[in-house]
């Protein structure tokens, strides 16, 4: 599967933004699909993930009631809606997507094999 992810700018802090997950070539149906993203000398880290079949989700603690990932059916598409951003949100976000991920491994970037360009996210203060 190929993914294109779209979506990222620059906001103030604050404000919102959508992330947009498309695949090609195949459906997100027996896939996990998750969302990463990386700052300037740090690791890439996980963000948010959706398991397609059952509609699971897990989050990473410092977004969690901030960012709400979800699904399109018919698009083929996975979102992340950023709200409420900070400074620190700030990175290159990615998405990623792999199947047979069981739940407790969803946060671990390893068990994904298909991976998306990133897209920039600038949060200002």
């Amino acid at each position: 599967v190929q993914l294109q992810a779209s979506g990222g700018g620059l906001v103030q802090a604050g404000g919102s933004l959508r992330l947009s997950c498309a695949a090609s070539g195949r459906t997100f149906r027996t896939y996990t699909v998750g969302w990463f993203r990386q700052a300037p000398g740090k690791e890439r880290e996980f963000v948010a993930a959706i398991r397609w079949s059952d509609r699971a989700t897990a989050y990473a603690g410092s977004v969690k009631g901030r960012f709400t990932i979800s699904r399109d059916n018919v698009k083929n598409t996975v979102y992340l809606q950023m709200n409420s951003l900070k400074p620190e949100d700030t990175a290159v976000y990615y998405c990623a997507a792999s199947q047979g991920i069981i739940i407790s491994n969803m946060k671990n970037p390893t068990a994904y094999h298909n991976w998306g360009q990133g897209t920039q996210v600038t949060v200002s203060s």
